[in-house]
């Protein structure tokens, strides 16, 4: 349900953000995952609530309920927003998160600077298909360091392995490397 909802909604325009001129593409667009869509539809059904009890309850009391579903309505479509329009990019030169509803931020990390990912995965997520990066960079501090609610974590970050060993980051293995690998 919130699949149809979500495809009505603007979406973050980061074709723009890319640096066509320098060849660079898109190797996947990340949206997080359903899960960060349960409180918004939470929401929604207290405004069905406070809805229901302006028209069956106490009349005197009608306005009040009516305003705070329409405060509620308005928060659970925020979040919404919110959530949608936070899009996390790989493309063949770096990795880019995309986010904010007014105001939009970008935060950038080129694929030469990562120099680990970690993939934590609660058991929820585990259950539910998601998980959580988090980036370790040659920079002290940087804009891009948690990634939350990340679908097919796994697929996700074998897709960044890939693209950053195409990029001749990462070399292929030695002899000795694979030797001590295969067990010889």
């Amino acid at each position: 349900m919130m699949g149809a909802i979500t495809r009505h909604l603007p979406e973050q325009d980061v074709e723009s953000h890319l640096l066509s001129a320098e060849g660079e593409e898109i190797i996947d667009l990340v949206r997080k995952h359903g899960v960060v869509y349960v409180r918004p539809a939470a929401e929604l059904l207290g405004v069905l609530v406070l809805w229901s009890i302006a028209l069956f309850g106490p009349i005197q009391w009608g306005w009040f309920f009516l305003l705070g579903g329409v405060a509620l309505g308005l928060h659970a479509l925020y979040l919404t927003l919110r959530e949608h329009r936070d899009v996390f990019v790989i493309t063949t030169m770096r990795v880019f998160r995309a986010s904010g509803v007014f105001t939009v931020r970008i935060a950038t990390m080129p694929i030469t600077r990562i120099l680990d990912i970690t993939v934590e995965k609660p058991f929820v997520g585990r259950v539910l298909g998601y998980g959580h990066f988090v980036f370790e960079s040659a920079a002290q501090s940087q804009g891009l360091r948690d990634i939350r609610y990340i679908g097919d974590p796994d697929g996700r970050d074998l897709t960044i392995q890939r693209v950053v060993q195409k990029a001749g980051l990462r070399g292929p293995r030695s002899g000795l490397d694979r030797h001590l690998m295969d067990g010889r």
